[in-house]
């Protein structure tokens, strides 16, 4: 009954789906084909203009002239935005912010940068439409004071700092309240941890953890905050702990199955999950998650890439792993993780390469539109030079390969004519031998030229291929 109520109304259903944006072979044989759709007249228009756009996809890197996205494929306005701030890039710190528009999966540059400077090794938290920055370092102070940025009206204010200054801190919000964990304060490596109201502007120190944590990673989980890892001043870290703050106590809990610093973790599904880092030999693409109700880690799949110091968010039901370093350089690499497949996809990368920053993310923004992509209907001819790029240098990748065969080749027929000439030298230098011996035998002929090589093939490289 309810299906047949349905059919009346396929046409505002489908009005409602970016039909564009779904795999060729999902429309043609579950919506073009359905019998509701097959069957209603009205349909049919949309199911042309859809046909010609997944066609026109297809043929994409063939076509001339601008591409303009239609309707059914533009990516709807997102209703969370991922703000990236601030880390290290370029050998020193940065206060470079992006945001992350996950239905274009694009980053967008924000204008509005902290004006009192960079900061890397910070924390970030937010509480309603305010984004605070925690601690850090500018590569030369060790900060305790903390900033908040307003993404609505885009202004920056200074509040209340921390107790203790906190470079390589780690941050998490529970009911509205920030809280700050560990740390280094440029000459020792911290346990103590505090709370701050935004209501009061006041901080306030809670009970200290079991153990000294720098470069750690904290999240909350069902009314709980959990920190993982980090450094000690000795060793990187695989214990872990959770704080109850009816009882403002820390309890350990079941270490990792690895060491490590420099990780980040975050509450997802229901678990504490826990992503890459520093072992004390190697940055890792190894994760592993908690389960509180069995005490018990148990691991995931790996990343893409190795990284430590990078930022870590839910959005979108995944999660994303930003930036971070990879043992040799700073990198700007992003991928993503879906639970329900059990596997980690790369999304867009970040526009600058940086490691040690933090990222956060608002819902329900009211001036969403200030930061995602601008130009929507802009995307498929974006799409389309970024596969006539790629084609030119699979052309290119082809063309090298092509010139690496020639080149055998003429080696090896060089190699061969080498050969051959060393031979007839060597026979013709025992021939001359034995004819001085023997006088009544002929003397050698003169050896054969070499076989000619084929001409050479320009090697040269564009002149921007290497910039």
């Amino acid at each position: 009954m309810i299906l047949k109520k349905g059919k009346k109304h396929v046409v505002a259903l489908m009005k409602c789906i970016r039909l564009g944006l779904l795999d060729t072979q999902f429309f043609l044989e579950r919506v073009k084909d359905h019998p509701y759709v097959a069957t209603c007249e009205e349909s049919r228009p949309m199911i042309i203009e859809t046909l010609k756009f997944l066609y026109d996809l297809e043929m994409i890197t063939h076509r001339d002239g601008e591409v303009i996205t239609p309707e059914i494929a533009r990516p709807r306005v997102p209703h969370e935005v991922l703000f990236a701030i601030g880390g290290w890039s370029g050998g020193s710190p940065t206060n470079f912010i992006e945001t992350y528009d996950t239905r274009a999966d694009r980053w967008v540059k924000v204008e509005e940068v902290d004006p009192t400077g960079p900061r890397a090794y910070h924390g970030t938290a937010v509480v309603g439409f305010k984004i605070y920055v925690i601690g850090g370092f500018d590569g030369m102070d060790y900060f305790n004071s903390c900033r908040c940025f307003n993404a609505v009206d885009k202004n920056w204010k200074e509040i209340a700092p921390m107790h203790a200054r906190r470079c390589y801190v780690s941050t998490a919000v529970l009911d509205n309240l920030i809280y700050a964990m560990g740390g280094y304060d440029g000459h020792h490596r911290q346990n103590t941890a505090e709370k701050y109201d935004h209501k009061t502007n006041q901080w306030s120190l809670i009970a200290p953890m079991n153990m000294q944590r720098s470069d750690a990673s904290a999240c909350n989980l069902n009314g709980k905050i959990y920190i993982t890892g980090g450094f000690n001043g000795q060793e990187c870290m695989h214990s872990a702990e959770v704080y109850d703050p009816e009882i403002n106590q820390w309890s350990l809990i079941n270490p990792m199955r690895s060491r490590r610093s420099g990780v980040s973790c975050i509450a997802y599904h229901g678990q504490v999950y826990v992503i890459g880092g520093f072992n004390g030999i190697s940055r890792m693409c190894s994760g592993e998650k908690f389960n509180p109700q069995t005490n018990t880690w148990t691991p995931i799949p790996d990343m893409y890439n190795p990284r430590s110091n990078f930022a870590i968010e839910v959005i979108d039901d995944m999660i994303f792993a930003i930036g971070g370093f990879n043992g040799v350089t700073t990198i700007y690499h992003v991928e993503c993780y879906d639970e329900k497949t059990n596997e980690w996809y790369e999304a867009t990368d970040m526009n600058i390469y940086r490691s040690a920053l933090s990222a956060c993310v608002i819902d329900g923004l009211p001036n969403v539109q200030d930061y995602i992509h601008k130009h929507r209907d802009r995307l498929m001819e974006e799409k389309r030079q970024k596969m006539i790029a790629l084609e030119n240098q699979r052309n290119m990748a082809g063309m090298a390969n092509n010139q690496s065969i020639i080149s055998f080749q003429v080696n090896q027929q060089d190699n061969m004519a080498a050969a051959v000439n060393a031979n007839m030298q060597q026979l013709n230098l025992l021939q001359q031998l034995n004819a001085n011996l023997n006088p009544a035998l002929p003397a050698a002929p003169e050896p054969p030229p070499p076989p000619a090589a084929p001409m050479d093939v320009d090697d040269n490289e564009d002149e921007g291929a290497a910039q």
